[in-house]
């Protein structure tokens, strides 16, 4: 027996918001780039191709808000030619074919319009397109049209997708529908609860609640939403809360706690999940997130029908400039033992300026080894399986646990359709302030659970090279922080829960300590610039050195830190930099500078210090032999210690003080 599964339908953007429509509905028409086996190996000519494929093939055609009939009906004006071959109206075949039981859809959809014509397309893995079939509205001006298409040629990518041209007068697409059989066991979606994690965003926090609670498609498929307070602003105190609290009414919990993290804050959304048991899958969302609510549909449906439990993530588009993409998936590169994006993708992708028809590397399937929090839907059965959340305060706790849950045979898959919006890593600046110390605890913890290479592949040597670069940056703080980061590696994983609350107070009272992490707003707060004697030859601070200058000052940077600082540098900074230009190898050559912050909002005066340098650099070449010497034992006990660390039990005795508060209050 089988019954008929709905897997996707065509959805219009709620808030009929411009800068999104590229990625429902597209004007444009393809122009699909070079395959870079036809470009070959010569590297000239793959730059080239690199810079070709980045160049929009936008006209910048687009349609009107008024288009927009519904949250399902768009119109298209007589003579218009508009295509759903778009990232949330396309259908990602290649996906279902490879990881879901479902050999074969039904393409359903109901068009009105005399003469309105009606194609359907597919692609291949290369990103060439192929007519599958048409239709066109008779002289009634109604049609609904129905195609079976088939999964099978799908192994390595592809997308399904329809046009819509209209004929005599305006045409309406009023639904389109992608269906299956499924089994009859496989007829009923599952649920998910929702675990989202806030510190002092309440208004961002209490509008993703609102936009939860709204959406009427999406209700029936919430259990719970955890909401984990960790802040000193309560998301309660936001206008827009009320609201969204009386809509999900007993579906929302507010549970309050100290700053455990990212880790703290999604562990406790895990455990009330699985302690409960009434929802087939719990999902980590970030607070500062504006959400598709079709996507969280899309993710249970992907999961309900997967042939084994699978992790099912979304992908991330920028919150500032919303159409651009944020990497189509990510994997941990196992000799560096660093995230990152698979070569033959692409991590800043405008959909608006070059559409999924044109960009012929967005058609093959990408298999990865993790997804951000900042939307997984994780099954409970992996949870029960595998454990929680690595107590690791922030960053890497979502990668350790895909591989985590890897290693167990439960895959992840970054689905296309299931997305947020949310603050790019390119607008952060975590790799200098108080995150340094986690990015690099945590990166070392989950190399030790789980790189394939003795010693940890690369990882020893890069983290030698990255801690030198940040000595001759004049990055004092950073360099210490990431010290006392391998120190606490160092001395094992027995602390991580009960370190959990405290580390990062004490982590920001030690880097206050240093010039370089002491932030002003005011740019006058920091004396003029001023120097002796003027650059040699007059050399400006923007130019872009070539590879083999780079080396030389790689080679030579780490010498000149010994010597004495210029005349008048520990009283004048001898330059202002910019954050985009204060890169490691123009700060190097600096005894003193201004240099300002991603973000934009403040600068610091950093300051060479030859005796500090010498300090650092003993410790750094100690700290670095210990672990080439260490990292067996090290490896061995970390391992032993992951089931307990990240037990369920383990957790329940770190929040016990918490559940305790709200027991009592």
């Amino acid at each position: 027996m089988t019954v008929t599964r709905l897997l996707q339908r065509q959805i219009l953007p709620i808030d009929k918001d411009t800068d999104v429509f590229a990625l429902y509905v597209d004007a444009e028409e393809a122009r699909l780039d070079a395959d870079r086996y036809d470009i070959g190996g010569d590297r000239a000519a793959k730059d080239l191709n690199n810079a070709a494929i980045r160049q929009s093939t936008s006209t910048g055609r687009s349609i009107h808000p008024d288009q927009i009939e519904s949250r399902t009906a768009l119109r298209v004006p007589v003579g218009q030619k508009l295509s759903f071959g778009t990232y949330f109206n396309g259908f990602p075949a290649s996906y279902w074919r490879r990881w879901t039981i479902v050999d074969a859809v039904t393409l359903t959809v109901r068009l009105t319009g005399s003469g309105a014509g009606l194609t359907v397309y597919k692609s291949m893995a290369n990103g060439r397109s192929q007519r599958v079939d048409s239709a066109t509205v008779g002289g009634d001006g109604k049609g609904t049209f129905s195609f079976e298409l088939t999964l099978t040629p799908f192994v390595d990518g592809g997308w399904y997708w329809y046009d819509v041209v209209a004929g005599d007068e305006d045409a309406v697409v009023e639904s389109a529908e992608w269906t299956a059989e499924v089994p009859e066991e496989r007829a009923l979606h599952g649920t998910t609860d929702i675990a989202i994690t806030t510190m002092n965003r309440p208004d961002m926090c209490a509008q993703l609640l609102g936009q939860l609670a709204d959406d009427e498609a999406l209700r029936p498929y919430l259990d719970t939403v955890f909401l984990m307070e960790q802040g000193t602003k309560p998301v309660s105190g936001s206008e827009y809360f009320p609201a969204a609290e009386k809509s999900l009414g007993d579906q929302l919990r507010v549970l309050v706690q100290g700053n455990l993290g990212g880790s703290g804050g999604y562990a406790r959304g895990q455990l009330e999940s699985l302690r409960k048991g009434t929802a087939t899958y719990a999902m980590m969302m970030d607070d500062d997130v504006v959400c598709e609510p079709e996507g969280i549909i899309r993710a249970v449906t992907f999961g309900d029908l997967s042939k084994r439990p699978t992790i099912v993530g979304g992908h991330m588009f920028s919150l500032y400039s919303r159409s651009r993409l944020h990497s189509f998936g990510e994997i941990v590169q196992p000799w560096r033992f660093w995230w990152q994006t698979p070569l033959d993708g692409y991590s800043d992708w405008d959909l608006a300026a070059r559409n999924i028809r044109s960009a012929r590397w967005l058609h093959k399937r990408v298999d990865v080894d993790f997804n951000g929090w900042f939307m997984c839907l994780i099954p409970r059965v992996v949870l029960d399986e595998v454990g929680l959340s690595l107590p690791i305060f922030i960053k890497w706790d979502d990668m350790e646990l895909g591989l985590r849950a890897k290693a167990a045979g439960f895959p992840t898959v970054t689905f296309p359709g299931a997305a947020v919006w949310h603050i790019p890593w390119t607008d952060k600046n975590d790799a200098l302030d108080w995150q340094a110390y986690f990015h690099h605890r945590n990166r070392l913890i989950a190399a030790l659970l789980h790189s394939p290479y003795p010693k940890g592949g690369r990882l020893i040597r890069e983290s030698l090279n990255h801690q030198i670069k940040h000595m001759v940056s004049l990055q004092y703080s950073t360099a210490e922080l990431r010290h006392q980061a391998m120190l606490d590696v160092l001395a094992g994983p027995r602390a991580l829960h009960g370190e959990l609350s405290t580390k990062l107070g004490e982590i920001n009272a030690f880097r206050k300590t240093f010039t370089d992490a002491q932030l002003e707003k005011d740019r006058d707060a920091f004396p003029p610039v001023r120097r002796k004697k003027p650059p040699r030859k007059g050399r400006d601070a923007v130019e872009i050195p070539g590879r083999f200058s780079q080396l030389l000052t790689a080679g030579l940077a780490p010498i000149r830190q010994l010597k004495a600082p210029r005349e008048l540098s520990q009283e004048f900074p001898e330059a202002e930099l910019t954050a985009l230009d204060a890169k490691w190898y123009r700060l190097a050559s600096y005894d003193s500078a201004i240099v300002s912050m991603n973000d934009g909002t403040s600068a610091a005066f950093y300051q060479r210090d030859p005796a500090k340098y010498r300090e650092l650099l003993r410790k750094t070449i100690e700290i670095h032999e210990r672990y080439r010497r260490e990292w067996p034992r090290l490896a061995r006990e970390y391992r032993e210690a992951l089931p307990e660390i990240t037990s369920p039990e383990a957790w329940e005795r770190t929040f016990a003080p918490y559940v305790e508060g709200e027991r009592d209050a």
